[in-house]
């Protein structure tokens, strides 16, 4: 049985309960494994090890543990908003330059190690919102800058990318803001349903 590996900050955590290491959390990654399971059968087990609050310097010290010695078939990577929220709102995230350098080093790390695996980059987002209305102008510009850094990278390494900005802004119009991101980061259950089917279209391909 093959391996798909769930990689991020707490939007990919979403309450997993970690003493249960096939627990799955309740946002897309459950989502998305159940679609697999239903059109593959049998044909993958799921891990999640997303944890609230990681920045990209928190996921590069774990890369070791958390990805690699997991030997994941596929893995989906999805970080970067904490690395301007923590600046913006505590002065202690990572700048756009440095997220760049750790994200390349993290990814040149499990391709030397795991040459078989397929990496699936997810696109950092943000919305209007209760949580980022303090700076959101600020906050907004700079996850741009994340999102242009991480689809350079996916097409330096030649990864496979899922492109979410747009989906959750088209989305966000028909209803509101809150209706898809609760606090302009963290999805609603729409959201993240909206995330995991962006995300199964660019998984089916490569499953």
């Amino acid at each position: 049985m093959k391996t798909i590996l769930f990689q991020g900050d707490s939007i990919t955590d979403c309450l997993r309960y970690r003493e249960d290491p096939y627990h799955l959390g309740s946002g897309y990654a459950v989502i998305t494994a159940g679609r697999i399971g239903v059109n593959f059968p049998g044909k993958y087990r799921f891990l999640n090890k997303g944890i609230g609050g990681n920045r990209s310097v928190d996921l590069y010290a774990r890369v070791k543990c958390d990805i690699i010695a997991l030997k994941p078939d596929i893995l989906t990577i999805l970080i970067g908003v904490n690395d301007t929220w923590h600046e913006l709102a505590h002065q202690n995230g990572v700048s756009v330059e440095r997220y760049e350098q750790l994200y390349d080093m993290l990814l040149c790390d499990v391709k030397a190690a795991l040459p078989q695996t397929k990496i699936v980059l997810l696109e950092p987002f943000v919305l209007p919102g209760s949580g980022v209305e303090p700076y959101y102008d600020a906050f907004a510009q700079d996850v741009r800058n994340r999102q242009v850094v991480s689809k350079r990278l996916a097409d330096k390494h030649g990864l496979s990318y899922v492109f979410l900005q747009k989906t959750l802004e088209n989305f966000a119009q028909k209803t509101s803001n809150d209706n898809v991101l609760l606090d302009g980061v963290h999805p609603s259950p729409t959201g993240h349903a909206l995330i995991a089917d962006a995300l199964y279209r660019v998984l089916e391909p490569i499953l």
